[in-house]
């Protein structure tokens, strides 16, 4: 019980030490943007679902669309427009098949679409689930019309069995490579490479430990390579570490690559993959000290040099919060010098019975195991895999796993996120007014919003938060056509189409510098917020910070409605206020000065001013001001103004008040009369975002309170610290006592002197008829006035079972005694 209380301690103090320091580094959105606002462009099919697989074809304007049991084909420009489609449903005999193996009819035995890949510019390779019976077949285009060939083929290796599990895949010149289970019960993994010269990987734990399999991509690492070098495969997913000892399962993210010129070993690895080595991917915050150790996606950022290429990831623990996520960013560079130069790791027995993996320190064989054939091999007279000695190709057997760790860039997350997990990334590198390129990058949750974050060298800054879904679902797929400027989202009940930027949500100049979007900037000739890349004029007319967001540039003008409210002398009065911006603080004025907290007349909450009993006094001109801060220096930025005046007083009048609106503000310019005994409130905004976070650090204190009440109180208890209350027992299995053996108890208790303890209670007790009934279920003893104890058989009694059942020890009413003590 001990260990078991020091344990939970423990877990509980880690947790919020987590909570604690995350909270110092979460990164909150600027912008929300509800489900109604956002209009989205949608398409579903009635009896359709499970649209996770998409494939972007703009050469045809399209965009194919993977679902259960079909396959769409959708204007590219606007999916709510379906071109074609193609049905590809399972036959009756594999669904009873699939059944009689114990899986669901409706949810397992159907064809999910979970590969979609370009063969030729007509051409598609698609592959589903199929009721657990994976299969494979090919899809021609004509004239934006999609038809499947029926050449079906089995695709065990190449697609999933069960339509839940992770899988990768990726196309390379003809040649498919995939990752996944390669049998029915998902216990085999395997990296495959098929349709033209198959390999596989090799089926050890040292490989392979119960993989996630989450990304594949292939980098071009053979273009202006000086050394002949070989493209590579690379291969992102997280799996069960084998080289550390912990008392449950530690999960790992890897990296992995092989060779795209690979043939395998002429003896050893025959028909296997002799250039596979995998290294671990580390995600963690000096600051935290705790590694978000389970990849969930990847996107690789492009360089015109694949060396200046970036790979971003996204990241969730494994223990702890799991509603928390950061995201990595990895140099090619770096993960290239970790696979050509890193020390390799190798297992030993320890004590004879257990495996520990140390790096090695051996003579590694030459030509270097894992190593594409580059122009220095192929001098040695290896012009294929096939020549490689075979003591080579049985050090990479032996040890796949690389000593040196892939770190992130700057050593640290790019982006942490509390309360969110993501589950999709996709990355733009957008050019800004001041011709530096940065990286915007959108991240889809599990609860159905889009983010957009802008990427600097020393910080993360999350733009805003989009809705997608009226109800929560996760985002399975996230495709970008930087070209167009769209983001598609593939989910479970539908696909979208996102705009990558709606600068139009913009009310005003400082307000589209302080978002810092490198899409947007703000025209002075029309004083709008324009998308830059739809935008001819001279940059000369545009004002945009992105490094800071500074809007000091932003011409100085009221443009803000007057609400005029006239008062009657003793109301309360609310005065609200819209933030536009969860990273602003809101100050209220009162004739260009700042209404003080501290005065407990006045009470700031999240929606604005309360004003308790109006008086004359309150008079005046109020201003609520939105605070920002920018480089360390607070912006203010007048949002809305009210104009107090009391009945008795004279009339303001409503055309001398400056009105100019900003578009799409909510607050109208009216004068609204108040009557006596009300509380008057304008509006109804939402909280501001650091009301929220304090609400939520003061209940995580509560719940730590009150689970650590909890654990000292049944500690104290387990110890005896704390006595028990004693109850009757209500347990219908308690045994009958004989009315005999009850009378003989009654007749001793009787005849015992008065208890010391309690002399009192007994004299009371003597004189005042007390019925003492429900003894039994078959009996009752009552006392009659002349203080005789009577035993009656009563079969009738209302009690269905005994209370209490009296032996030799001296009964007293503990709450009596206490009280008159």
């Amino acid at each position: 019980m001990q260990k078991a209380a020091v344990f939970l301690f423990y877990n509980l103090l880690i947790r919020f030490l987590l909570h604690s320091q995350a909270s110092l580094t979460d990164c909150t959105p600027r912008k929300t943007v509800n489900f109604q606002d956002a209009n989205l462009k949608t398409f579903a099919e009635q009896g359709i679902s499970n649209y996770s697989t998409l494939l972007l074809s703009e050469e045809h304007n399209l965009l194919f669309v993977g679902a259960r049991d079909a396959i769409f084909a959708l204007n590219i420009d606007n999916v709510s427009d379906s071109i074609s489609q193609a049905m590809w449903a399972v036959p009756e005999r594999k669904q009873n098949e699939c059944m009689y193996k114990g899986k669901s009819r409706e949810k397992d035995c159907r064809n999910y679409i979970r590969i979609l890949h370009r063969l030729t510019e007509t051409r598609l390779y698609v592959c589903g689930t199929n009721a657990f019976q994976p299969t494979c077949d090919y899809m021609v285009i004509n004239n934006s019309k999609i038809e499947l060939e029926n050449k079906t083929e089995e695709s065990k290796g190449q697609c999933p069995f069960d339509p839940t599990q992770r899988y990768a895949s990726v196309m390379v010149d003809g040649e498919f490579y995939s990752a996944t289970a390669n049998n029915f019960l998902g216990s085999e993994p395997i990296l495959l490479r098929s349709l033209q010269n198959s390999l596989r990987s090799e089926y050890k734990t040292s490989w392979l430990n119960e993989p996630n399999f989450v990304h594949l991509d292939v980098v071009r690492e053979s273009e202006d390579a000086p050394d002949g070098d070989d493209d590579k495969i690379y291969f992102f997913f997280s799996e069960t570490a084998v080289e550390f000892e912990f008392y449950n399962k530690l999960v790992v993210s890897r990296i992995a690559r092989v060779c795209k010129g690979d043939r395998g070993g002429q003896r050893t690895l025959q028909r296997k993959w002799t250039s596979f080595l995998k290294a671990s991917l580390m995600c963690s915050s000096p600051d935290l000290n705790f590694p978000f150790n389970i990849i969930q996606d990847v996107f690789i950022l492009r360089a015109p040099n694949w060396r200046d290429s970036i790979f971003y990831a996204v990241f969730t623990p494994q223990w702890g919060k799991q509603d928390i996520s950061a995201v990595c960013a990895f140099s090619m560079a770096k993960i290239h010098e970790v696979f050509k130069e890193g020390k390799y790791k190798s297992s030993v027995t320890v004590e004879q019975s257990r495996l520990k993996w140390v790096m090695y320190s051996g003579t590694v064989p030459s030509p270097r195991p894992g190593a594409c054939i580059n122009s220095d091999i192929r001098k040695n007279g290896f012009k294929t895999s096939l020549d490689l000695p075979d003591r080579t190709l049985q050090f990479v057997k032996d040890h796949p796993l690389m000593d040196d760790i892939v770190t992130p860039i700057n050593n640290q997350p790019k982006l942490i996120k509390e309360a969110t997990k993501y589950t999709q990334i996709v990355v733009d590198r957008v050019v800004a007014i001041n011709r530096k390129e940065y990286d915007v990058i959108f991240l889809g949750t599990d609860s159905g919003y889009l983010h957009k974050a802008l990427s600097l060298k020393t910080e993360m800054f999350i733009i805003e938060q989009v809705q997608m879904f009226i109800s929560a679902e996760p985002v399975q797929n996230l495709q970008l056509s930087s070209r167009r400027g769209q983001l598609y989202v593939g989910s479970p009940s539908q696909v979208l189409q996102v705009p990558v930027a709606v600068c139009t949500r913009y009310l005003g100049c400082w307000d589209c510098v302080l978002a810092r979007d490198p899409y947007c900037a703000w025209d002075k000739t029309t004083s709008q917020c324009v998308e830059i890349s739809n935008k001819n004029t001279e940059v000369l007319n545009l004002i945009q910070n992105i490094e800071n967001g500074d809007p000091s540039a932003c011409p100085s003008y009221e443009n803000f409605k007057t609400e005029i409210q006239m008062i009657v002398p003793g109301n309360n009065l609310v005065l609200d206020c819209s933030s536009i911006s969860n990273l602003a603080n809101m100050q209220w004025l009162l004739n260009k000065r700042v209404v003080p907290a501290t005065n407990s007349r006045y009470i700031y909450f999240s929606d604005g001013l309360l004003i308790f009993n109006v008086s004359v006094a309150d008079e005046g001109q109020y201003d609520c001001q939105s605070v920002e801060t920018v480089a360390g220096k607070p912006f203010a930025q007048v949002i809305a103004r009210y104009l107090l005046h009391s009945v008795h007083g004279p009339r303001i009048d409503q055309q001398s008040i400056p009105t100019r609106a900003l578009p799409g503000a909510k607050s109208a310019v009216s004068i609204m009369p108040t009557s006596p005994g009300n509380t008057v409130r304008i509006g109804n905004l939402p909280m501001t975002q650091s009301y929220i976070q304090t609400e939520f650090t003061l209940k995580g204190f509560l719940v730590l309170f009150v689970m650590m009440f909890i654990l000292l109180l049944a500690w104290n208890l387990y110890k005896g610290h704390v006595p028990m209350l004693l109850r009757p027992s209500r347990n219908g299995n308690t045994p009958r006592v004989p009315p005999t053996l009850l009378n003989n108890s009654v007749q001793q208790m009787e005849e015992k002197p008065p208890s010391p303890k309690a002399p009192e209670l007994q004299d009371t007790l003597s004189n005042v008829d007390i019925p003492l009934t429900c003894i039994t279920s078959e009996c009752s003893v009552e006392k009659n006035s002349n203080n005789n104890s009577i035993l009656e058989e009563n079969t009738n009694s209302s009690c269905a079972r005994p209370l209490f059942v009296l032996d030799e020890l001296d009964y007293i009413d503990a709450d009596q005694t206490e009280s008159k003590a």
